[in-house]
């Protein structure tokens, strides 16, 4: 006989239950108790029971940071769970990634399996996702005409870009109608001008949101030519639409938020955008303008206009030089010419008479020997001053 330990036990009992396929993620519904949040670790602890039964249940940190709401005692609720042992204590217990609470469990249920399929069909990729336009005209919004979301939506969008045209297609977004209703009104919208499509409602149950889980809502927003921003819910709230809209927004107010830009920033950038062109246009301007400048100039040095100033500059400065050298070559020759003046007024025979010397004509002829006079003859004498007529009376050698 084989003697096992403890240990060995438990591994084995763990082990077969591990194998087991049918303890592995099975949804049970029970109520709540002994329920403990561990902050530390940020594990949920609980029992989950029944009228006749319970079971021990831990659900990790990981899964339980997804959890949309807090458990609480007493709380009937549905958990997607596996089985598996404790080895420590030898119990087995529940391993839950997931908790919702009593009376959604198929509309859950219905949720993963349309994610799966839809999921497998290519419907959540990010290849088939529109960009959203950053400048949009209008912008449609599909929702109920009289709910809160659609308030938020145009008090953020006439805030934010009241320049866009807000085009509402009215929908039906709870009840057996409302999957319908929310696909005819995106099918609307395709053949308006809108430029990006808001599909949005407030928060609720997923009872409340179950129009955005069906196959005709999704088909209908992965369909459309128009990008989509889904905002459906809270932010803790996830749909199919969101997953197969272009975009995902956590409540209506952020969506409208995403679909337009800010106009006080469009502003400053364009007060900024103006700035830099018209730096850019100045830089350019100058060096356009010193290159005319640096042509004009080279220019000018081949025109005959350009060409004649400097001959004209030239003759000037020439002009100038001959004047000032004439008026140095006259105030030298005026200096002669008063020196040669000098010189003859000391020679003029004017002078020498005004001495007491005096100058004597025969029929115009000048005497200057007494060889040249007779007796009788008639002579004019030049004095200094004045002159007089004579006779000769006598020649003396």
């Amino acid at each position: 006989m084989v003697v096992y330990t403890v240990s060995q036990l438990n591994k084995y009992i763990s082990f077969k239950i591990k194998e087991d396929e049918k303890l592995k993620g099975i949804i049970i519904k029970g109520e709540i108790s002994n329920f403990t949040h561990h902050l530390r670790s940020g594990h949920f602890y609980f029992t989950l029971k029944d009228n006749e039964s319970s079971i021990k249940a831990v659900m990790f940190k990981s899964f339980a940071s997804t959890v949309k709401f807090m458990p609480e005692d007493g709380m009937s609720v549905i958990v997607l769970a596996s089985v598996s042992v404790y080895e420590r204590d030898g119990i087995y217990q529940l391993y839950v990634t997931d908790i919702q609470p009593d009376g959604v469990g198929k509309l859950y249920t219905a949720f993963e399996q349309l994610k799966d399929k839809l999921l497998k069909l290519g419907m959540f990729d990010e290849s088939h996702k529109l960009p959203l336009p950053s400048y949009p005209k209008k912008i449609g919004v599909v929702t109920s005409k009289t709910g809160a979301a659609l308030q938020d939506i145009i008090n953020v969008l006439s805030r934010r870009y009241p320049i866009g045209e807000v085009v509402v297609f009215p929908a039906i977004v709870q009840g057996e109608t409302a999957p319908q209703s929310i696909s005819d009104a995106i099918t609307k919208a395709q053949d308006s001008d809108c430029n990006v499509l808001i599909v949005a409602r407030g928060g609720g149950s997923l009872e409340d949101l179950n129009a955005f889980n069906t196959e005709i809502v999704a088909y209908a927003v992965y369909n459309s030519r128009i990008p989509i921003i889904s905002a459906v819910g809270h932010e803790t709230d996830y749909t199919i639409a969101d997953f197969v809209a272009d975009m995902r927004a956590p409540t209506p107010s952020a969506a409208a938020e995403i679909a337009v830009p800010d106009i006080e920033q469009i502003i400053l950038n364009l007060e900024f955008y103006r700035k830099r062109m018209l730096s850019a246009l100045t830089k350019v301007l100058n060096m356009k303008y010193n290159r005319v400048a640096e042509l004009t100039s080279k220019l000018q040095s081949y025109s005959l206009e350009y060409k004649l100033n400097i001959y004209e500059e030239k003759l000037a400065a020439l002009d100038k030089r001959l004047a000032s050298a004439m008026e140095r070559k006259y105030i030298l020759c005026e200096s002669i010419f008063n020196r040669k003046i000098t010189e003859l007024d000391g020679l003029n025979p004017l002078k020498i008479l005004s001495r007491g010397y005096s100058v004597v004509y025969k029929d115009k002829n000048l005497i200057y020997s007494s060889e040249q006079l007779q007796e009788n003859d008639i002579i004019r004498v030049n004095l200094g001053k004045g002159k007089f007529t004579a006779r000769v009376i006598n020649v003396e050698e």
